[in-house]
């Protein structure tokens, strides 16, 4: 079996479990997003104003490379992706956290690497999209549960609207989404990070969907 999955969702939504469960049950290999090795993570939540363009181009450069050694193995799941890098830059510059000239220059490299993606990868994109759709009570939850003080409300009371505006704006990305075939699990409905049985279901449902686009 050869398949490229990337997972999405919001912050808190589940990823990188998801990522982690689908890698041990389908035998692909797992590629995880650089959080609590990123130097400049706690940096932004510091000061957004003056680190939100350093922020996305360090994570810009990491799914690039990520994505890229997942379409040339092949048979790799992501936790997120450059599909999904440009909702948050974007979002962050409409609230004044990056200059016309920064928002330019990330459009521009974002677009030659996706370029570079379907004309020189063996494989031209993902097989399949898998997005975790959660509402806002339940992010705030998971991220509570997490722990990162950097995220947390006691830390900055901003982020609420923060984490508000961006759990809404995932609802049209994934909607705008058509880069490979998607699918959505409601991770208000189903705990695959705490419960056996919705682990079980949810990975029932990721297996249907791939014999549909038979890929298994």
């Amino acid at each position: 079996m050869n398949i490229l999955i990337i997972t999405s969702g919001t912050i808190g939504s589940g990823k990188s479990s998801l990522t982690t469960l689908i890698a041990e049950n389908l035998g692909t290999k797992a590629f995880y997003e650089s959080v609590d090795d990123n130097p400049v993570l706690p940096l932004f939540y510091s000061n957004p104003e003056q680190y939100a363009f350093l922020l996305q181009i360090f994570f810009l450069n990491t799914r690039f490379a990520s994505i890229k050694q997942a379409l040339k193995d092949d048979n790799n799941v992501l936790d997120r992706s450059i599909y999904e890098d440009s909702l948050f830059f974007h979002m962050n510059a409409e609230m004044g956290r990056a200059t016309p000239t920064e928002v330019e220059v990330y459009d521009k490299l974002l677009n030659n690497m996706l370029e570079e993606i379907t004309m020189a990868a063996p494989k031209k994109a993902p097989d399949l999209l898998i997005h975790i759709e959660v509402s806002l009570d339940t992010m705030l939850k998971r991220i509570q549960k997490r722990g990162r003080d950097y995220e947390q409300l006691s830390y900055d009371g901003s982020l609420y609207d923060y984490y508000k505006e961006l759990n809404s704006r995932y609802v049209k990305w994934y909607d705008d989404y058509d880069y490979s075939p998607k699918m959505k699990i409601d991770g208000d409905r189903y705990d695959f990070m705490e419960s056996l049985e919705d682990r079980a279901a949810v990975l029932a449902q990721i297996k249907t969907k791939l014999k549909e686009l038979g890929r298994i």
